[in-house]
């Protein structure tokens, strides 16, 4: 299989653990705070190595402690970073709170990832020329997204975006294969319509398949010739925080290893609902050993 190159952010993540999510104006006291590794592109990067996928990235991250931290994780967890760039800002933070149920607030300040450039990409392009496969996010400036996807198929890789953290109705969809919002990114890009409007017209604006991502519910999918659901298992969710990570590293995988798009959003379903069932991010992305065993005892009930 050949390498996957993750294109987006790391930010070291402040968690807490509160009995409900604080409605607007309200202070709720919450408890287990921590300083966690975190960043989308990190986390699906290390998505991609724990599931047996090889995995570089190409980020920005600060010349400060959290950067440190940063390189030390990649290397621990066997990703390439080579193509990561120090820069005079402090590395990005996000703060996240999870309620007793698994769901979760976020906000983010990018720091070094917003230095992320077009320049960027240039300096990996040797890289991307040996990959099969890129993934994106938004954490990262909007030309820097478009550049990635330029390049990526200029040597014809499958280019996955997940539009995340935001998604932006007006978002250049041109170059993507599969496009993977969840729920509130879909509303967003598609002005609120339904599931097959709003992909058909998706599909029209260049994404090639759309995979919107339902929590417990699975995945829609909807491609030029087909539209169909993908359930996922039950489990007890713990932190639905890094579910999405672990889901497209996962399906990344899948294709990069020739599964068709059904079989690969079966495969990621199954990698972020083992991620739930444990609390913070990269701590809870699964191994490639436990999802094909849930796989496999999950067909066997």
């Amino acid at each position: 299989m050949k390498p996957i190159v993750v294109v987006g952010s790391y930010l070291t993540g402040v968690t807490m653990q509160v009995g409900r999510l604080p409605k607007t104006g309200e202070t709720v006291v919450g408890s287990g705070c921590l300083r966690v590794p975190g960043g989308k592109g990190s986390n699906q990067a290390v998505a991609v190595r724990r599931l047996g996928g090889r995995a570089s990235i190409v980020a920005c991250i600060g010349s400060d402690e959290d950067g440190d931290q940063a390189l030390t994780m990649w290397q621990r967890e066997g990703v390439e970073a080579g193509l990561v760039r120090r820069t005079s800002k402090h590395t990005g933070i996000g703060f996240v709170v999870v309620d007793s149920g698994g769901a979760n607030a976020i906000a983010i300040d990018p720091g070094a990832s917003w230095d992320l450039a077009p320049s960027d990409i240039d300096r990996a392009g040797e890289a991307i020329g040996r990959a099969g496969a890129m993934l994106i996010q938004l954490e990262v400036p909007g030309e820097t997204v478009a550049a990635a996807k330029r390049k990526a198929k200029e040597e014809g890789l499958t280019v996955v975006l997940n539009p995340a953290p935001s998604a932006l109705g007006g978002l250049d969809l041109s170059g993507v294969d599969v496009l993977t919002p969840n729920e509130e990114e879909f509303r967003e890009l598609t002005g609120g319509a339904e599931f097959e409007q709003g992909a058909k017209g998706l599909l029209a604006r260049g994404a090639k398949a759309v995979v919107v991502t339902l929590g417990e519910r699975g995945a829609r999918v909807m491609t030029d010739g087909d539209s169909y659901s993908v359930p996922a298992p039950s489990v007890r969710a713990v932190d639905s925080t890094g579910a999405g990570d672990a889901f497209n590293g996962a399906l990344a995988v899948a294709l990069s290893e020739g599964e068709p798009l059904r079989h690969a959003v079966r495969f990621a379903n199954y990698a972020g609902a083992l991620c739930v069932t444990k609390p913070e991010v990269v701590a809870a992305l699964p191994r490639r050993g436990e999802v094909d065993g849930f796989l496999r005892s999950d067909a066997l009930e």
